[in-house]
């Protein structure tokens, strides 16, 4: 099957994304993503100067996903704040089931990668700065119409309720802590 440039950028990608989650980024080289993808490393090359700008990519690329799985949640949720914010919660659950998720790949990035200065872990910084920055949008939603002393307290710390979900469900999975997350969640906000 032909691809076009685009294409095979995709691909790559998909096929990186499967690797490097499941298996590592360190422990997984150029050469084994372009065979996997079942392109030539000279392909690879073409489309990413180097692994890490693949791995930028990459990275890239599951904020682009974590995104549209947010916003879908919260558009799904209908207009009101509280609902929103319990929505992303409960797709979060879903979002964690152990056939799709060994854990945040913004984490993982970012314990591979402590330097500041590469682009993977400003990439996966962005990343959570992205959802804690939309769950704050969302308390200070709510805060317009119940009693919230500070909605940016609140927005962190439910952003470290979905921190711990994502942590504990690597190790623990779903059954353990990360099953009390919605409920957590609701502990947290003002009753509805």
């Amino acid at each position: 099957m032909l691809r076009t440039s685009a294409e095979t950028r995709e691909h790559v990608l998909q096929v990186a994304h499967e690797l490097f989650y499941w298996h590592g980024i360190r422990a997984t080289g150029v050469d084994k993503v372009a065979a996997a993808a079942g392109v030539a490393p000279t392909t690879l090359y073409r489309l990413f100067a180097n692994k890490d700008e693949l791995i930028a990519a990459y990275v890239e690329r599951a904020d682009e996903l974590t995104r549209s799985w947010f916003t879908a949640a919260v558009d799904a949720a209908g207009p009101g704040p509280r609902a929103k914010i319990l929505a992303v919660f409960d797709a979060l659950a879903e979002h964690i089931q152990p056939d799709r998720c060994r854990g945040c790949t913004f984490m993982m990035t970012l314990a591979e990668f402590p330097d500041r200065k590469l682009p993977a872990h400003r990439h996966a910084v962005m990343a959570k700065t992205w959802v804690r920055e939309r769950i704050g949008e969302l308390t200070a939603e709510l805060a317009r119409t119940s009693p919230i002393a500070d909605p940016a307290v609140m927005a962190d710390q439910l952003v470290l309720v979905i921190e711990g979900v994502n942590a504990s469900s690597q190790a623990l999975g779903i059954h353990g802590p990360a099953r009390q997350a919605r409920a957590l969640a609701e502990a947290i906000l003002p009753p509805a």
